[in-house]
């Protein structure tokens, strides 16, 4: 499923597995939280880095699907939804 929103709805879903241990025992779960907190809070507060928006026609102001957005020296262009 993450690889289908990535291509085709231009949604970037991540997995994180805190431990080794597919299903730790509850008496775990607090030290997974301490041991990880700052990481995990770190990551949600780079959520909002980048471009955002709606790209339009300039004339018309109609929202243009699949258009690609290109950013000098950044060799990663991206394609507008729907």
């Amino acid at each position: 499923m993450q690889d289908y929103n990535y291509v085709w709805a231009n949604c970037f879903e991540i997995t994180l597995e805190l431990s080794c241990c597919k299903y730790p025992p509850t008496s775990e779960l607090q030290k997974e939280w301490e041991n990880n907190r700052e990481s995990l809070l770190a990551f949600i507060e780079k959520v909002h880095i980048g471009v955002k928006g709606f790209v339009k026609d300039a004339v018309t102001g109609v929202g243009l699907d699949n258009a690609t957005i290109a950013v000098a020296g950044i060799a990663h262009n991206i394609t507008a939804g729907k």
